[in-house]
């Protein structure tokens, strides 16, 4: 499956928001998405079963836990990708915050006077 199909899926990007912020229990994933998204708990699985095979996620045992974990290398495979486009969006980026410098000395000068 390619990186954009696995991602282009909401239920699998808010599973990786919530493994960014450390590793999860499928418990406590399945809690959330079930709570957000109103799934059941095999298709919660499945899922996982998706970002797992795709290369998103590790997992791991614990006793009877699964505990998730995001895997880089998927992501950066992706930000390769997208490196073809960055000069759209930084050329745009450099133009802001060129009128933000000339918008902070404007007012700076403004309130001198």
């Amino acid at each position: 499956m390619h990186a954009f199909d696995v991602l282009g899926d909401p239920v699998r990007r808010r599973i990786l928001e919530l493994l960014a912020a450390g590793e999860q229990s499928s418990g406590e994933i399945t809690t959330t998405i079930r709570a957000e998204f109103g799934i059941s708990q095999p298709g919660v699985s499945q899922h996982l079963r998706v970002l797992r095979e795709s290369g998103f996620t590790t997992v791991r045992p614990e006793g009877t836990r699964r505990l998730y974990a995001v895997r880089s290398e998927a992501l950066r495979e992706v930000d390769v990708w997208l490196d073809q486009f960055r000069r759209f969006w930084d050329q745009r980026l450099d133009a802001l915050g060129t009128e933000l410098a000339r918008g902070r000395r404007r007012h700076a000068k403004e309130t001198e006077s």
